[in-house]
């Protein structure tokens, strides 16, 4: 059997992630000065989740306030968030996740998986969501490249022949997790988009990445 312990490579400090991370943080930013008193920042706030936010509506018989934003806020809703510890949590696993996916795929098919993971969430929301709510936030992406992170490291340890326990116990957590945020959030957490961007990251992988093969 080979070791428990599985460190995939990873490209530290790829500018697609770096670049990426740091668009996604800026309206966030923005806003929170706003909102500090420079401006009317609420008003703005509002504004950008009216314009941006992820909406069921849209996909039934509510008007669009422009043309193909039924379309595009399966992409804009990612670059918005709820407020700085939504972000720096969503943030954070990008910065960790990123590199092993550019080591894995190229800075393009990094980005492409992100792209594809946030749109695979929407669609999730879309399906199994009733809620009229707004929903922002880069969480489906962000599941998408755990998603496809595990797919990654479950190929590696059967080459090895090593355990798969720790991915089972880890995907037990993030369920778990959810669960306990659903709870402490009443409610409000947007589980099918994760579970939406999970699924596509692991299909990504599997469809991208028979091999194992790394473009360090």
């Amino acid at each position: 059997m080979g070791p428990e312990h599985i460190s995939l490579p990873t490209r530290a400090n790829a500018p697609a992630v770096i670049w990426l991370v740091g668009f996604t943080c800026l309206p966030e930013v923005v806003l929170t000065l706003l909102q500090a008193g420079l401006l009317d920042g609420d008003a703005l706030r509002r504004w950008t989740v009216m314009h941006g936010a992820f909406w069921n509506g849209l996909l039934a018989d509510w008007q669009p306030l422009y043309p193909f934003q039924p379309t595009a806020m399966f992409l804009t809703y990612a670059v918005l968030h709820g407020g700085f510890l939504h972000l720096i949590g969503n943030m954070v696993v990008v910065l960790a996740l990123g590199g092993i996916a550019v080591a894995r795929v190229g800075q393009q098919g990094f980005l492409l998986l992100y792209a594809l993971s946030a749109i695979g969430g929407g669609a999730a929301f879309a399906l199994l969501s009733s809620s009229e709510a707004p929903m922002v936030g880069a969480s489906g992406a962000v599941f998408g490249l755990i998603g496809a992170w595990q797919y990654w490291e479950w190929q590696l340890r059967r080459h090895l022949g090593s355990p798969l326990g720790p991915i089972w116990r880890r995907l037990m957590g993030l369920a778990v997790l959810n669960v306990v945020l659903w709870l402490l959030l009443s409610g409000l957490l947007a589980w099918e988009a994760h579970l939406g961007g999970f699924v596509v990251g692991v299909v990504f992988a599997a469809l991208v990445t028979p091999n194992l093969r790394y473009r360090v």
